[in-house]
């Protein structure tokens, strides 16, 4: 039998979701897009933890994207609208929140 090789963290994510939930074509996109961006911050990780958050007395520009990364896929992961458990049916039907709250009364 041959070796498989190991799923990256976008196949993970991909696989882990679709066995649990079937979605439409916009969600598949999303999918893919969190898909992607897994990769993306599994190869910025190690970037970092080969050469060290600081370089020159500065953040390490892949650490500051991997930050980036990392917000992005979170963002996307929340379009989804995925039950973060087993009892909860439904989701609110809202759009990502932007990168400001909703301002206070004045």
């Amino acid at each position: 039998m041959p070796r498989r090789t190991p799923q990256t963290a976008g196949e993970r994510l991909r696989t882990d979701v679709l066995t649990d939930y079937d979605l439409d074509a916009q969600e598949l996109a999303l999918l893919d897009a969190a898909a992607n961006t897994a990769d993306v911050i599994a190869d910025l990780q190690a970037v970092v933890d080969a050469e060290g958050v600081m370089v020159d007395g500065k953040a390490h520009p892949a650490a500051v994207e991997l930050r980036l990364q990392r917000l992005t896929l979170g963002r996307l992961l929340a379009g989804l609208r995925l039950p973060a458990d087993e009892d909860r049916s439904h989701q609110p039907r809202r759009g990502p929140r932007g990168f400001y709250g909703p301002r206070g009364v004045a």
